[in-house]
């Protein structure tokens, strides 16, 4: 099945305007005007055009990535640096892993210690518009806008890779997170809330939640919530929020397995002690692996205000800031060798990636799922005040689930919070 026209013309109707945040979208403060698929010409760009020959890189890099230890993305990882290596014998390539909990964390103490160690990491766009704030990411507009590397790039991860209009870092995949389950135990998947919620309190659906407000956003518009108006004050208090995180307590009092611990929660799911998980793209080749053909994923349930809107983030390779002219231009130039569309190939079939760039086809029925869940979803907001977000949100999360304190006097803290910070 080849999926290349229609994730493109799904992707294309997405808007990144923070209205979108309402309802049906996923969180977006105001976001740059959405890019046409084609990026404009400019005289700038790091890459040959499309068809022509790519001059071999040489000089050292060195990298970090977050994807686990013996994980398909780990696995697909290798294959395209083995393919980099042999396109470029001069170029030597140093590889360090980092956990995903610290691996921001860890680059901008680097980064604003003037270390110059290492030159880029892949990671999703969580905060990429509090780092191009704060000056621990290169600004790379000189050599992305414009570049025909990128001209079949779908809009919605253009826009996810740029602060202000301009670009931070170049895209590779979109995520999003949807239901995961095993066919065999679930023979037809809950479409609504109120079907996910019976299944669960009858046992049919063993279900395992990943007790965080990135993994559940997508409640809060199947329930009719909105984050942010368009200035970015937060509107989450005028309802839908607190429905939201309502309904995931009664899920928890039903019986869902509730857990901060992800890694936890997604062996629960290879091992059958649950049959269904919220969670992402990311999961696609361990799945796989533990699950084979009992594997299916569908969208996360509607809820009564429509559908569920996940947040839709863009994973990337972000540049150190500190580096010289040429070492950036290195870095960039090694980044799109990594995302060129065979290459990318590679992370969709083996790691399960959602490909940013339309040319890239798609052939698996769970690809597509996360390839439609990242188009229903919410694309990630880059303003100051989508920043100020997590915390307070996640600690009202953890108080309603945990303690039962009341959604909507959790919720109207957490604005409060959120528009003070």
């Amino acid at each position: 099945m080849n999926t290349k026209l229609r994730v493109l013309g799904v992707f294309a109707g997405l808007t990144i305007a923070l209205a979108a945040c309402g309802g049906g979208a996923t969180p977006s403060p105001a976001a740059s005007t959405p890019a046409s698929s084609s990026p404009p010409a400019s005289a700038g760009g790091s890459a040959e055009p499309s068809g022509a020959a790519v001059t071999p890189l040489s000089g050292e890099i060195t990298l970090w990535h977050s994807y686990g230890s013996g994980g398909g993305e780990t696995g697909a990882l290798n294959k395209v640096l083995d393919q980099v290596r042999a396109a470029n014998p001069d170029l030597k390539i140093n590889v360090v892993e980092q956990p995903f909990a610290d691996i921001f964390t860890k680059w901008r103490t680097d980064t604003a210690a003037g270390g110059t160690a290492v030159d880029l990491f892949v990671a999703p766009n969580d905060d990429l518009g509090k780092d191009a704030r704060a000056g621990s990411i290169a600004e790379i507009d000189q050599y992305l806008n414009g570049n025909a590397a990128l001209a079949d790039y779908l809009p919605v991860s253009i826009d996810g890779s740029k602060v202000d209009g301009k670009f931070y870092m170049v895209p590779e995949s979109l995520k999003a997170v949807a239901l995961w389950y095993d066919k065999t135990a679930i023979a037809t998947p809950p479409t609504t809330s109120d079907a996910l919620l019976a299944g669960v309190k009858d046992g049919s659906i063993k279900l395992g939640i990943n007790q965080g407000v990135y993994h559940q956003f997508g409640w809060t518009g199947a329930f009719g919530g909105k984050l942010m108006d368009d200035a970015g004050k937060c509107t989450a208090g005028e309802g839908g929020f607190a429905e939201a995180f309502a309904y995931l307590k009664s899920l928890k009092d039903a019986g869902a397995k509730f857990n901060t611990d992800g890694g936890a929660l997604a062996t629960d799911f290879k091992t059958g002690v649950i049959n269904a998980i919220i969670d992402g793209p990311w999961a696609t080749a361990d799945f796989r692996t533990a699950l084979g053909d009992k594997l299916a994923v569908t969208p996360i349930p509607d809820g009564p205000s429509g559908k569920a809107n996940p947040l839709t983030g863009t994973d990337g390779w972000y540049i150190n800031p500190n580096l010289d002219e040429a070492q950036t231009k290195l870095a960039v130039d090694f980044a799109l060798q990594m995302v060129a569309p065979a290459n990318e190939q590679i992370f969709v079939d083996d790691g399960g990636h959602v490909p940013a760039d339309s040319t890239v086809t798609i052939s698996s029925e769970i690809t597509q799922a996360f390839a439609d869940a990242a188009a229903a979803g919410l694309p990630r907001p880059q303003n100051v005040q989508f920043g100020n977000w997590w915390g307070p949100f996640g600690a009202a999360l953890n108080n309603v689930v945990d303690t039962g304190a009341d959604p909507a006097t959790e919720i109207t803290a957490a604005c409060a919070l959120m528009d003070a910070s």
